[in-house]
Formats: structure tokens, C-alpha cells, sequence
């Protein structure tokens, strides 16, 4: 019995074996837990999520840090409000629950980081708040490097929907207002800014971090119009811009897909010190109000296939638990439905995993070192085509 529980113990460590790489493998497809509507243990919400993504076997984890999401009324990330805590660094540093995600064996973590000192719309960002985000941003980046110094996780800062920081009448037929473009302008460089810097200032290795922002309006907007790709991206210097693609998922899904990506990455300032492809796919989904769960996964598998060929660093899925609609008319964007069944694309997701951990295995074995990201790119898609 002892030896059967020692085997258990290492099988559950299993999605998190490529961690010990020099650089850690990045199996590309992932998920994220942001402002689920329900949760089904005495774990604070935010760890529950983590803890079952981990179960999934992905070492990609995503999520909020901001007053509302760290301590908001509803769809928070921990049910009880600490008021000791009032920066970002001290949500990761103090709060139980924000400790143990950022502490457990994921290899990359997307976080939407908002600052609690400024608290202001990006697209109202004024002067008098630029040294408040700035600080903010920079101690909190500092932090990530010292704390998870050696550790091989990479930290990517970003925001929500960017296109609806500009336009918050949430109207994409009308103009941004007056300013709203220059002062996201000014937000997004000085979070860039504050990251360069504490890069530059704090010793690490093995450890990264990078800072992206996420446009949202793009399909309609291919051949001109007012939208971040084609007003803001040519003015900064991001790292990475992450796209949530709803926009180009509601007709022929690999080629919408393609031409957006295209878009956004032609207007992408360079950056020679980052290899590879610099646009992400941060959401995509399709809610169970308008397709059933098996078209919900068939779909899914659409859209990871034309972020893979497109050469996307990561493609991620919208979301865990479901965060919009009610339990009697709920949205459906969930892996985990709120009667806490695994849906189909649940098990299109684990299984993907499990077939990865095995290929990068065996090219190891075989070669002893991982797979190249073009080989297992080749080899995942085959892997999806045939699903």
C-alpha cells in the first residue's frame, strides 16, 4: 500500500515534469480562472481554480490581481477582505491563497494586474497617477524576480480587453472619447517602462517576466477604423500583445483567425531581444447558451489548431468555470459546468496534455533533450486533426 501511494503521489506531479528544463517547455494551450460565478470547496475560489487546472496537467496558469478581483463582493478570488493589504506586491506576497498559486509548479502565469494605488480607467490615466503606477508596478515586478529567482516560471503583466478600456460605452461603432487614446497611450508605456526597469535593476535567472496588452476589436477593423492594433500598438513598445478573438471566431474560424493575427502583429513594433512569434491568443470560447457542449469542443479544436499553425506562443481558453449569466440562463464558457461536471472540452484538454507530456518524454529519450517548438508544433497538430 505504501508503494501504490508513493506512485500516486508522483503521478500527480506528472504535468509539471518539463518545469526542470533549463528553459521550461511550453505546451502552448491553456486556460484561466477570472470572476467564476461558483466554486465547490472550502479553498478560496482562486486556489480551487488552481488547483484543478493543475489537475487538467497544464502548466499555464492565468488570473486577476486588482481590488475587485483580489477582494471584490462577488467572483473574487478569496472571500474575505484583509485590509493590511494594499498593494499588489502585497497580495502576492500576504495573501494565502495568491501565495500558493504563484508558489505552485506552473511554468507560466498570465496575470491581468491592475494596480491599487491608481484605480483609474486606462483610458482616463492621468499625469498626476503615472509615478503611483509606476511604483506599483515596478516593486511588484521586482518582486516576482526576487521571490521566484531560479525557479523557471515566466510572468506575463497585461490587462483585460483593452479595446473596452477605450471605448467604455462598449460601442465599436463609436470613436474613443476625447483623450482616452493618448492617456492609454501613457499607461500602457509606463507599465512597459516599470517592467524594463526592475528587469534591469534586480539580479535573476531563471526567471522572466514581460508585459502585454490585449486588443479585442480587430476583425472589423482589418482595413482601418479606430481600435488599439491600429492606434495605439504602432506607438508602444510592448512585449507581447495578446488578442481575445471573439471577434474572429464567428464565421471561418482558421482563416478570420489569420487574418487578425496577421493585422495585429504587422502594426507589432519589432523587438529583437524576443524570438518567435509575439502575439498570443488570451481568449477564445464558445458559450453552451449558443452551442452544445460537443460543438462547444469541436469548435475549441478549430481554433487551437489555427493559433498552432499560425505560430501563436500560446492559445487560451475562456475559461474554467463559467463567469457570465445565472445558474437558471447560465453562459456556458466552462470547462466545469456549475453542476461540477467535466465537460467534453475538459477532456479534449487533458488528454492533450497527457499526449504531451508523453512526446516531449519520449524525445528526450530518444534524442535527450525536448522536442524544438516548430517539432512538437508539427507533431500537436497532428495530434488535434485527429480528435
Amino acid at each position: 500500500m505504501r508503494c501504490f501511494y508513493i506512485v500516486v503521489v508522483l503521478l500527480t506531479q506528472l504535468p509539471f515534469l518539463w518545469a526542470v528544463e533549463p528553459t521550461p517547455f511550453n505546451a502552448i494551450l491553456g486556460t484561466q480562472a477570472i470572476g467564476g460565478r461558483y466554486h465547490f470547496t472550502t479553498d478560496a475560489p482562486l486556489l480551487e481554480s488552481a488547483k484543478l487546472i493543475a489537475e487538467l496537467g497544464s502548466g499555464i496558469m492565468k488570473f486577476s490581481i486588482s481590488p475587485q478581483a483580489a477582494f471584490g463582493k462577488t467572483k473574487a478570488n478569496v472571500l474575505e477582505r484583509d485590509p493590511s493589504l494594499k498593494t499588489l506586491t502585497d497580495i502576492a506576497s500576504g495573501e494565502p491563497a495568491h501565495r500558493a498559486v504563484l508558489d505552485m509548479p506552473f511554468t507560466h502565469f498570465f496575470i491581468w494586474t491592475y494596480p491599487f494605488t491608481t484605480r483609474g480607467s486606462a483610458g482616463t490615466f492621468k499625469p498626476m497617477e503615472r509615478d503611483l503606477e509606476y511604483r506599483e508596478m515596478y516593486d511588484f515586478a521586482c518582486h516576482l524576480l526576487r521571490t521566484y529567482r531560479g525557479s523557471g516560471k515566466s510572468f506575463y503583466l497585461g490587462h483585460w480587453e483593452g479595446d473596452w478600456h477605450l471605448r467604455p460605452h462598449f460601442d465599436p461603432n463609436k470613436p474613443f472619447p476625447e483623450h482616452y487614446a493618448e492617456n492609454f497611450t501613457a499607461w500602457l508605456n509606463v507599465r512597459q517602462q516599470a517592467i524594463d526597469d526592475a528587469k534591469r535593476d534586480t539580479p535573476h535567472e531563471r526567471v522572466w517576466l514581460w508585459h502585454y496588452t490585449e486588443v479585442n476589436l480587430v476583425e472589423p477593423f482589418l482595413n482601418g477604423g479606430q481600435c488599439i492594433t491600429n492606434d495605439i500598438l504602432p506607438q508602444v513598445d510592448v512585449d507581447f500583445v495578446s488578442y481575445s478573438c471573439y471577434d474572429s471566431l464567428q464565421r471561418v474560424i482558421h482563416d478570420d483567425l489569420f487574418a487578425a493575427l496577421n493585422h495585429v502583429e504587422s502594426n507589432l513594433k519589432p523587438k529583437p531581444g524576443i524570438s518567435g512569434k509575439r502575439v498570443f491568443i488570451g481568449e477564445y470560447g464558445f458559450p453552451t447558451r449558443r452551442y452544445s457542449p460537443e460543438a462547444q469542443n469541436k469548435m475549441s479544436i478549430e481554433a487551437m489548431i489555427a493559433g498552432l499553425e499560425w505560430g501563436c506562443p500560446f492559445v487560451l481558453y475562456w475559461e474554467l468555470y463559467d463567469n457570465e449569466g445565472t445558474t437558471q440562463n447560465p453562459g456556458g464558457f466552462w470547462l466545469i459546468n456549475e453542476k461540477n461536471e467535466k465537460q467534453p472540452i475538459w477532456h479534449t484538454h487533458r488528454r492533450f496534455y497527457e499526449w504531451a507530456r508523453g512526446f516531449v518524454a519520449e524525445s528526450k529519450r530518444l534524442t535527450g533533450v525536448p522536442p524544438s517548438d516548430q517539432t512538437f508544433r508539427a507533431a500537436a497538430l497532428e495530434w488535434l486533426r485527429g480528435q
